[in-house]
């Protein structure tokens, strides 16, 4: 079993959160302050070496769940799983996170790190 973070269209009650069916909850968590969140239109892409704690939530899910991650998340060439710290309690964990590799010229910024949050005002 592999724990993944999800930020953006894999969240609850977003479009592709069916992928994760077969997922184990395990809870809310954000990332440390060191990723830049930004909106590309019908999900977001984070990326490292910024200043921004990233909002979402940890499932575990096993190898065929994880490939179908992969494959929707274009790994390793769009978005590259890469292992992060998360603030979930207490005690540190660690999960793997989509990290977007294009460009973001044209990417607006999510200063809240939230994706929901950012969805919500901008309606």
């Amino acid at each position: 079993m592999t724990r993944v973070f999800v930020y953006g269209s894999l969240l609850r009650g977003e479009p592709n959160h069916r992928l994760l069916g077969d997922a184990h909850f395990i809870g809310l968590a954000r990332t440390r302050p060191a990723f830049a969140l930004h909106d590309l239109g019908a999900f977001p892409g984070a990326v490292s070496h910024g200043t921004t704690a990233i909002t979402g939530e940890i499932y575990e899910v096993d190898g065929p769940t994880l490939e179908r991650l992969d494959r929707l998340e274009g790994h390793p060439h769009l978005y590259r799983r890469e292992v992060v710290e998360l603030v979930a309690s207490d005690e540190p964990e660690f999960a793997y996170i989509y990290v977007y590799r294009a460009s973001l010229a044209h990417a607006r910024a999510i200063p809240s790190g939230d994706w929901r949050e950012h969805k919500e005002r901008a309606r």
